[in-house]
């Protein structure tokens, strides 16, 4: 890694990889810190720390460094090769003595990998000054060291001398080609470093052995009559996952697979940690399959390193944090963008991502806590790279993820709450649904099967929990509206079909949402999202989007969709004031849904906690 990344975070969070690879098992990673002193303008920060120090603090990161340094390329080659040499028998060292400890049932001790300290002048071998300036060696040579060589002769003579210097008239015959002794010294076969089959993990992966993920179902007789929490019930599925696949998925996660529910894992493994334990830990092991560390980078770089090496893997996180690592993501999906038109380079596991503590049901954190935006993050990728799923309840949580783990060569991104939560689809509907991943809920629905005068639309669990609150509402207020309630579980379904290989064709855009009707949608995230998504839809002068509008704090549930509009009464309001056929009862109507909203906020006020018809409501039909 050069000096141009390492005051980065993914650098920094790297330095522990080792720390957590199982030297039964796994591979070995070997870091090579090149200083050559500089990045594009100023001095690297460790290339200026003494010896000693840089030596001490990889030191207390856990490793054995070996240092290589100098500015003669000879003596360096020579240097470098011993220390190649030095690390790899110190890794051999550090596998065969652990594998040796596990086969005959003693405990092995942490041991400090090696590492490769290489410190040479930056521009090395290029011009030594440029215009009577130095350059090797300094900031200088830093990108194009000779930027006049098309119009100044001394540059272009300049940039001959320097390219001759490495003696190409020795490396290639009169053709060009490479010479014999050259091509004789390349390694043959898959032990190329371009045909490593570890460089192209498609080539080794296998396909997860995946339980019956509807033998995790929650029950569910009347839709809205009883509760679940989504993640506990994916916990369960993945910890049956680990357990047929123990060599081939992991979990990554900073320090929150418990805390988003996913604890159920822990019966078929452990959190991986090959450091001193202590009799008061728990579920730390050296042959843990779940990686968990508080760095986001880390969690990351770790998962895509799996990846690419042909494995599966699932990276939860807050919802709120995962915007630590936009840029890797960015990366990433722009790897696997360019990849798609490689016909040699083979597909590979998705990366899949599971946001849960999310933005609505941040009860004890707060405004921190609260930011759904990593939606829009995604939503600028390729369409054909990446996946966006709202699931509203726990059994389509449950499909949406097993979809995601059989899938190759995307990036899912999965929303889904922890808290418990009204069950409103049987499997089999659950199924059904995410399939079409958007549709029609026809039990929450009075249009039967007629145009509707409103449609009531939503993404997202807690964004679906107060539509249907607020539909539920509107029968008793106005039993002659028709209501259409419509439900979004792949929000990519909402671009055009020319958009986004997932997206619908206009005419059944239209048939769902109509042309000509008010469309009041309920959205998990910030609702310019949604806008942009539809943009170019016949109706969408007629949609109105309620989501996050970054108000927050540390609050109750309800009161948190009632700082951003979102809750049912206000959903409410929005019908009143946007379907004009509601006659002349409605001012009464607004008014009070208005003095509902204002109740029940001095109520949270009051008592810390929203009211029992809030809190304890289910779907009454």
């Amino acid at each position: 890694v050069g000096d141009g990344e390492a005051e980065t975070g993914p650098l920094a969070a790297s330095w522990h990889s080792n720390k957590f690879l199982d030297p039964v098992h796994d591979g070995a990673v070997l870091p090579i810190l090149h200083l050559n002193g500089y990045k594009i303008a100023n001095p690297a920060v460790l290339a200026r720390l003494p010896e000693e120090e840089l030596v001490q603090l990889f030191d207390g990161y856990g490793y054995h460094p070996v240092l290589v340094s100098g500015d003669e390329p000879a003596s360096m080659h020579r240097k470098m090769a011993a220390a190649l040499d030095q690390a790899l028998d110190e890794i051999a060292a550090i596998q065969s003595a652990a594998r040796a400890a596990a086969r005959d049932g003693r405990a092995f001790e942490r041991r400090r990998w090696p590492m490769i300290i290489l410190r040479s002048p930056k521009g090395w071998t290029g011009p030594k000054e440029v215009d009577g300036l130095p350059v090797e060696g300094t900031w200088r040579s830093h990108q194009v060291p000779l930027s006049e060589v098309r119009n100044n002769p001394e540059h272009l003579a300049q940039l001959e001398a320097w390219l001759r210097s490495y003696r190409p008239d020795e490396l290639f015959d009169d053709e060009g080609r490479p010479v014999a002794e050259l091509l004789a010294s390349a390694p043959q076969g898959e032990r190329r470093m371009s045909a490593n089959p570890h460089a192209n993990g498609g080539l080794l992966l296998r396909p997860l052995t995946l339980p019956d993920f509807r033998d995790y179902a929650a029950p569910v007789g009347e839709p809205g009559t009883t509760a679940t929490e989504p993640t506990r019930l994916l916990g369960a599925f993945l910890r049956d996952v680990m357990r047929a696949n123990p060599s081939n998925f992991r979990i990554m996660g900073a320090d929150e697979t418990a805390s988003n529910r996913l604890q159920d894992v822990f019966e078929a493994t452990d959190r991986v940690f090959l450091g001193e334990r202590y009799p008061t830990d728990v579920h730390q092991a050296a042959h843990g399959r779940v990686m968990e560390v508080l760095s986001e980078h880390l969690c990351q770089g770790w998962l895509e390193g799996y990846l690419l090496t042909g494995r599966h893997g699932l990276f939860n996180s807050y919802e709120a944090f995962i915007h630590i690592v936009d840029a890797m993501f960015n990366q990433h999906a722009k790897w696997l963008n360019v990849t798609r038109g490689l016909p040699w380079r083979r597909p590979i596991a998705s990366l899949n991502y599971l946001l849960s503590s999310h933005v609505w049901r941040q009860d004890h954190n707060g405004f921190t806590h609260q930011d759904p935006g990593f939606l829009d993050v995604v939503m600028n990728k390729k369409p054909e790279i990446v996946r966006v799923y709202l699931p509203p309840d726990a059994n389509t949580l449950l499909s949406v993820g097993d979809h995601c783990l059989r899938s190759r060569d995307y990036v899912n991104v999965i929303v889904a709450g922890k808290q418990p939560a009204l069950n409103w689809l049987s499997m089999d509907a659950a199924i059904a649904h995410c399939t079409r991943g958007i549709g029609i809920w026809e039990w929450a629905s009075t249009d039967e099967g007629a145009d509707p005068d409103v449609v009531l639309a939503c993404a997202g669990d807690i964004p679906t929990l107060e539509t249907l609150a607020a539909a539920a509402l509107l029968r008793d207020l106005f039993p002659e509206l028709r209501v259409r309630v419509v439900n979004v579980v792949d929000l990519m379904r909402l671009q055009p079909d020319s958009e986004h290989p997932h997206g619908l064709p206009d005419r059944d855009f239209d048939t769902l949402f109509t042309t000509d009707k008010p469309v009041i949608f309920a959205f998990h995230g910030y609702p310019y999202l949604v806008h942009r998504l539809t943009y170019r839809r016949n109706g969408h002068h007629n949609l109105h989007v309620r989501g996050y509008k970054e108000e927050g704090t540390t609050t109750t549930p309800f009161d948190m969709v009632m700082l951003n509009d979102l809750d049912r009464f206000h959903l409410v309001m929005d019908v009143i004031d946007r379907v004009p056929t509601l006659g002349g009862r409605v001012a009464h109507i607004r008014q009070r849904m208005a003095d509902e909203r204002l109740r029940l906020r001095i109520h949270t006020r009051e008592h810390g906690e929203d009211a029992p018809e809030i809190r304890d409501w289910t779907w009454p039909r």
